[in-house]
């Protein structure tokens, strides 16, 4: 069976991404994997974060993402799409392309959130990293398709 690796941020960006990964799992007779990648808080003060604070935000976060991924999969397989998910720590970029790469996955559908070419700048693009080191063919679904 194909799998067609589809990171997912909760942004306004995610429902055009995992209609076009549906599509994709529909005419391939594949499985989607839904992923999401918990950055870790940064800290930016110079009191910082108690162990204990910083533990249980990153608790909160974890928890938070776990709860969305499960309604988004329930809502793909109620209209009887294979799906499984994926949460990883850290760097969305780094562990969309190792999570392919484990996957064996024959295609990575993510979003493009049409940031400003000064953002991408300052802050790094998710989708370029990803189609610069990808294993497999990358399906970039542009903001605001639905």
């Amino acid at each position: 069976m194909k799998t067609i690796l589809t990171p997912v941020d909760f942004s306004s960006a995610t429902r055009g991404v995992l209609a076009v990964a549906e599509d994709l799992a529909r005419s391939m007779g594949g499985q989607i994997v839904l992923m999401h990648a918990v950055q870790q808080p940064v800290i930016t003060t110079d009191y910082g974060l108690t162990v204990d604070v910083l533990q249980e935000t990153m608790a909160a976060n974890q928890g938070a993402a776990r709860h969305q991924v499960e309604h988004l999969e329930k809502a793909l397989a109620a209209k009887g799409v294979p799906v499984k998910t994926r949460l990883v720590d850290g760097y969305a970029a780094g562990n969309i392309v190792e999570q392919a790469g484990e996957l064996q996955a024959s295609y990575i559908v993510l979003g493009s959130h049409g940031h400003t070419a000064f953002y991408d700048l300052l802050v790094g693009s998710t989708t370029h990293a990803v189609l610069k080191k990808a294993p497999c063919p990358v399906v970039v679904v542009p903001p605001g398709r639905e």
